[in-house]
């Protein structure tokens, strides 16, 4: 056995949608991280998400010079969670590194990344202590962990993307779960599952290329699908919230009564509290049904077994990875 087939295989996953002006700075300095570690072998993945501008071509350029590089072309845009399962998916390594194309999250800790990895820790990620992002997105973000904190069903970390290495055999076991259900992050699964973790602080950066594509769609449909994959909190709120409306509505209706059997001739109901009660009732049932419909979308898409994305093209994959 060659010396080379001897090394630990790290691979780096990056996934990007029209990141032309990023994508051969990220090949670099990735290239450049690991050369530095050169008792490893390693693969870049790239998964694209159908993008519009030249990355595509940028990429077929990079993979046809470099064979470590592995580009996946998507049929469309799946979004950047269910690109960046995929492409963990078809990672070959020891272990999974996984990066952002807009250089926020820095591959400058990639080494102390593999260092604590080989230290016998399962996860090895980065948890922002700072970000030079917009405050009021990172304050929203904040507002988010500790929502999802105080609601889950099982321990969630504060701060934490998915940036940073996975091993193997919990990507092995995760995969399990993800196929169920596509939409279900890794670092939900890690929370839960409850693997030997690392956190090491670090700062986020600005973005200072190309503009974000992750929208305010997005984020809201994320933190959605976060908060009814990792708790069942809602549903039993629901409960209490509808209990404690009806019985609102019973010592409400209760009181108009007999004050109205008191007061005959001198109170007149009126049809304001008649319409109030009624809008407030249907504005919780409206709530309750929204939460239901989620909790149900969750059912639905793990009983239709749909793919996590459909991919076009793969370049520089052998024949069994593909």
């Amino acid at each position: 056995m060659s010396e080379v087939e001897k090394k630990k295989k790290i691979s780096i996953g990056i996934c990007c949608y029209n990141e032309e002006v990023n994508i051969s700075l990220m090949y670099e300095a990735v290239t450049k991280e690991m050369k530095q570690i050169d008792n490893y072998d390693y693969e870049i993945i790239f998964s694209d998400n159908s993008s519009t501008d030249s990355s595509q071509s940028i990429l077929k350029e990079i993979a046809e010079k470099d064979e470590k590089v592995k580009v996946i072309i998507n049929q469309t845009n799946f979004g950047a969670e269910r690109s960046g399962i995929n492409c963990y998916y078809n990672a070959s390594g020891d272990a999974y590194i996984g990066l952002a194309c807009d250089f926020q999250d820095p591959p400058d800790f990639i080494p102390e990344f593999i260092r604590e990895w080989e230290k016998g820790y399962d996860i090895v990620w980065g948890q922002k202590i700072k970000s030079k992002e917009d405050p009021i997105k990172y304050l929203c973000r904040s507002f988010f962990y500790k929502i999802i904190k105080v609601l889950s069903d099982h321990p969630q970390y504060e701060q934490v993307t998915g940036y940073g290495l996975v091993d193997k055999k919990v990507l092995d076991i995760l995969y399990i779960t993800q196929r169920q259900d596509p939409e279900y992050t890794m670092r939900n699964l890690v929370c839960e599952y409850g693997f030997k973790t690392k956190l090491i602080p670090y700062t986020q950066r600005a973005r200072e290329r190309g503009k974000s594509k992750y929208g305010l769609y997005d984020y809201f449909h994320f933190a959605i699908t976060s908060l009814v994959n990792t708790s069942t909190k809602p549903l039993h709120i629901l409960t209490v919230v509808g209990f404690a409306v009806s019985v609102l509505c019973i010592l409400v209706a209760l009181f108009y009564f007999v004050y109205k059997i008191t007061h005959w001739d001198s109170f007149d109901v009126g049809m304001a509290p008649m319409l109030i009660g009624l809008f407030m009732v249907s504005g919780i049932q409206m709530f309750c049904i929204g939460i239901l419909g989620e909790y149900i979308s969750v059912i639905l898409r793990r009983v239709t077994d749909k793919p996590v994305v459909v991919e076009r093209e793969k370049i520089n994959f052998s024949s069994d990875e593909s």
